[in-house]
């Protein structure tokens, strides 16, 4: 018995996802009560035709936390393989969906303060996913790929890496569990060719690696990396991310990060790569 256990912050895409795990021969309930989990997927147990269930949890099903947590223990006793799927998005990009939408946050009347609320509350659900979704940038397409890559893998001794390039302007990277400061390489913002061609143009690129300092610190990074990430794996952590700053997190964040995504992308299948403030400019 598979269940999939969708849930995250308001106006981050839940019903979406629950939309295309549906298409894929999930049976799915939206907005689940946690203390009526056990009880669906007793259902579904005890029907010969549904071996896959998929449900939203969150914050509008009232009194969440203390029942959740609960349902989750109450689920395992059913024999059952839960994954949780926690989905996201950036404050300005959740503030945007509600106006655009012009619907209230369902926990405050200011959809910043409701934003704040919800994400504090979330925290410990958050460290429970086996799979986090950050939903700024995408498309129902983009939405969709991510799903289908967790659904179709076995996460059993493995890992989801993060990669995340980012501006220290732009204030830090508050989720990451790793962070790497590269604004000691050359900059191509002091190039007047370079300036508006950002990390992923071939030009900057060029002259992001040309120097022997960034090849010696991508050498010794990828070591680094290789080494600390069996050793997260056997510890039990499902998710790791990796922060590369720099300054504004347009030139040299995004071409160190775009290297070490290639790199570590031949030793592990389940990782990803996002450029926070590549927008931005």
């Amino acid at each position: 018995m598979e269940v999939i256990i969708l849930t995250g912050m308001s106006g981050s895409g839940k019903s979406k996802a629950l939309d295309i795990i549906e298409d894929l021969g999930y049976y799915s309930m939206d907005n689940l009560p946690p203390e009526l989990l056990p009880r669906f997927c007793q259902m579904a147990k005890e029907s010969k035709d549904v071996h896959r269930v998929a449900a939203v949890m969150d914050l509008r099903s009232g009194e969440f936390f203390e029942s959740f947590f609960k349902a989750l223990e109450e689920i395992k006793d059913l024999n059952v393989n839960y994954k949780i799927i926690f989905l996201e998005a950036r404050e300005d990009v959740i503030i945007a969906r509600y106006k655009e939408l012009r619907r209230p946050h369902p926990l405050n009347r200011s959809i910043l303060e409701g934003y704040h609320m919800e994400k504090e509350r979330l925290s410990e659900v958050r460290k429970k996913a086996n799979f986090i979704i950050d939903t700024s940038e995408f498309s129902t397409k983009d939405l969709r790929k991510k799903i289908l890559t967790f659904l179709n893998r076995d996460f059993e001794d493995e890992i989801t890496i993060q990669l995340t390039s980012f501006g220290y302007k732009n204030g830090i990277l508050k989720d990451a569990d790793l962070i790497f400061d590269v604004r000691f390489l050359p900059n191509p913002y002091y190039i007047s060719d370079l300036k508006n061609l950002n990390g992923k143009n071939e030009a900057t690129r060029d002259f992001v690696l040309k120097w022997e300092v960034t090849k010696i610190f991508l050498d010794k990074l990828t070591d680094l990396l290789k080494f600390l990430i069996p050793l997260y794996i056997k510890e039990g952590k499902t998710l790791l991310t990796i922060g590369l700053g720099c300054t504004g997190g347009f030139h040299r964040s995004v071409v160190i990060s775009e290297e070490l995504f290639k790199i570590l992308s031949k030793d592990y299948k389940n990782i990803y790569l996002t450029h926070r403030d590549l927008k931005r400019y």
